[in-house]
């Protein structure tokens, strides 16, 4: 065969090769894979088709589990709203010896429903929960049965996860309407609360509650409740936030102190490592001054002491390593009472923690909201856990309207209990007369005010002195204020260059000098005291005859603050000021305070007007309106 030939032939060979690999491509294509090759499309098809179902069921069972909580949450929100309604309502005439201050008790099956829930649901995580504030029931049932039988009067323990015992006593509910009636206009007791609950104030020591730490008898000393301690503690021991607002000298201190120790003394003390160095506080209280915080450390530690508590007092001028050891003494201490200085340094080291806390009190409350103290307390009620899940308590003298906002946004629904009547020239519940806030001094305290030349102040002092210290009332002790440090060195020194027992207390002065000099007066060992503003507001000082200001103060709040240090705990007082034409921007405001007091008015400050000076704005100077926000606004409607 030639040459040629062959090449042609495998030309054709390899041609029909081709087009025979061509038609078996096509095929495999047209009809699928063959079954000896593997079926790697059809895997890969099933793979996408698993991996989309498995999604479309985790989309099915999530949307599932959220309405199934949905539901449950809108359940348990009606379940809330008509045990709420219930507590709303007025009480009826009880069949029982124990009247409970609450809803309806729930039905056995119900509960035992509840039961199971809560035994199969992991605990909660957070342990700063509200507990009850009284160890037993009224009946003598632990706590747990008292706290089942007797719902929050309140719905605070929807809030917070905790569950409320307090009930009326027997005692209590034996006492007739109209001498509770009458008791509360006698005492010019206003009470507003938001929820509308209705409780009894507690007329005796009788009518509180049993507990492990009134078994103890820590008001054995006392014949009654002060007014805002009758009023304010039904509240309290509930588990409301409340806003306590009365007189100087009125037992305010108290009135924070047994729901404090009560809350804490039944609840159980959360658990932390001993390695730990950090001092977890379960209560804090944040004084203004240093000197009021000490006094408000021994009144708490006094009651905490009897069931078992420990109370800490941090302050600023003494050392903080002796602080810390007093920390680490005693385990973290339950309570913490601080100047708000000391506080936040030792929050920044570390060494105190405050995500325990389940009860906070701002003693003082206006002062401590003020400009001067809002971001130091924004900080510290920051470190606590959230509002609703602690409790909130502020007492104070005076509550501007400029206060009340800001202090609102820090509690849940307060109760506000006004003791006193600050209702006088037109004003409303709330204390306000043509847009501004009435103050009211202490009613026992004796009012002087006289018109002086400011050159002749200091001498008017040495006169008052002698005239007040004659004969028999030689030892009484006198409270002297002056407006500046400065001032009152000047003026120690000037008394005493005239042979008079004189001491001071100032912010130039050392801590222990400024104690030495507390304690001297307190003891009678000096029997005048020349003083700034520090010693204001909250200081007990017993038998203090005689208060004179040298210099007018800053506010009005803090005149009546500084009367507020004679006439305490039931006892008559005298105030002198010697007013100065420097002065007259507050001659509207003192005369104000002076007829709510029914005090006589001198022609001499009559002449200085009776307007009272606008507070100013930091943006909007004397012209902006100070707005009251927690006030609803009222609906306009024309025809």
């Amino acid at each position: 065969m030639s040459a040629g030939k062959k090449h042609a032939r495998s030309e054709g060979e390899e041609q029909s090769a081709r087009s025979a690999k061509k038609l078996k491509t096509t095929a495999v294509i047209e009809n699928g894979p063959t079954e000896s090759e593997p079926r790697s499309v059809e895997a890969e098809k099933k793979k996408k088709k698993d991996k989309k179902d498995k999604k479309d069921k985790e989309k099915k069972e999530k949307k599932e589990k959220k309405e199934k909580k949905d539901k449950k949450e809108r359940k348990e929100k009606k379940e809330n709203k008509q045990l709420e309604d219930e507590v709303a309502g007025d009480r009826k005439a009880s069949t029982t010896a124990d009247t409970e201050i609450a809803a309806v008790e729930p039905q056995p099956q119900s509960d035992k429903k509840e039961k199971k829930k809560k035994s199969k649901s992991k605990p909660e995580p957070e342990s700063s929960d509200r507990s009850t504030p009284n160890s037993t029931g009224q009946d003598g049932l632990p706590n747990e049965r008292a706290a089942d039988q007797a719902p929050a009067v309140n719905g605070a323990a929807q809030r917070n996860g905790a569950s409320y015992s307090y009930r009326q006593t027997a005692a209590l509910d034996a006492v007739p309407e109209e001498e509770i009636q009458e008791f509360l206009k006698k005492q010019e007791i206003v009470v507003a609360d938001p929820c509308g609950t209705k409780l009894r104030p507690v007329t005796q020591f009788s009518h509180l509650p049993s507990s492990t730490l009134l078994s103890k008898k820590p008001f054995a000393s006392f014949t009654a409740p002060t007014p805002i301690q009758a009023a304010s503690w039904p509240f309290s021991l509930s588990g409301r936030d409340v806003i306590g607002i009365a007189e100087t000298g009125s037992g305010k201190t108290m009135a924070f102190a047994l729901p404090c120790v009560e809350s804490l003394a039944s609840s159980p003390k959360p658990k932390h490592s001993k390695k730990d160095k950090t001092a977890f506080a379960r209560a804090v209280v944040v004084s203004p001054t240093r000197e009021l915080a000490m006094q408000t450390h021994a009144a708490l530690s006094s009651l905490a002491s009897l069931v078992g508590l420990s109370a800490v007092c941090l302050y600023g001028g003494a050392s903080k390593d002796d602080q810390r050891a007093l920390l680490r003494r005693n385990a973290g201490a339950d309570i913490i009472v601080a100047t708000p200085g000391r506080l936040k340094d030792f929050l920044a080291e570390g060494c105190v923690s405050l995500s325990d806390v389940m009860f906070a009190v701002l003693d003082e409350a206006d002062r401590m909201l003020d400009k001067g103290f809002e971001d130091d307390i924004k900080l510290i009620l920051g470190s606590c856990p959230p509002r609703e899940r602690r409790q909130t308590l502020m007492f104070t003298a005076t509550w501007p309207t400029s206060v009340r906002g800001l202090a609102e946004g820090f509690m849940v629904d307060p109760v506000k209990v006004t003791i006193g009547s600050r209702t006088r020239a037109g004003g409303d519940e709330n204390g306000e007369a043509n847009g501004t806030v009435e103050l009211q001094a202490n009613s026992r305290i004796e009012q002087k005010v006289e018109v002086v030349d400011p050159r002749g102040k200091e001498q008017r002092l040495a006169e008052l002195l002698r005239e007040a210290q004659k004969g028999s009332a030689k030892n009484d002790r006198i409270l002297v204020f002056c407006l500046y440090k400065k001032e009152a060195v000047r003026v120690e020194q000037f008394l005493q260059k005239r042979g008079i027992r004189v001491a001071s207390i100032h912010g130039d002065l050392r801590q222990d000098q400024r104690t030495r000099s507390l304690e001297a007066f307190k003891a009678g060992t000096t029997t005048v005291l020349v003083a700034t503003d520090v010693a204001a507001r909250g200081l007990d000082i017993p038998e203090v005859k005689l208060v004179i200001n040298v210099t007018f103060p800053l506010t009005i709040e803090d005149y009546v603050h500084r009367i507020g240090r004679t006439g305490r705990a039931g006892k008559a007082g005298k105030a002198i000021t010697l007013f100065t034409e420097h002065d007259k921007a507050h001659s509207g405001s003192l005369i104000n305070v002076l007829r709510a007091a029914n005090q006589p008015v001198p022609d001499e400050l009559l002449k200085f007007g009776t307007t009272v000076k606008k507070k100013t704005h930091d943006t909007y100077g004397a012209f902006f309106k100070d707005v009251d926000m927690s006030k609803k606004g009222t609906k306009i409607t024309f025809d």
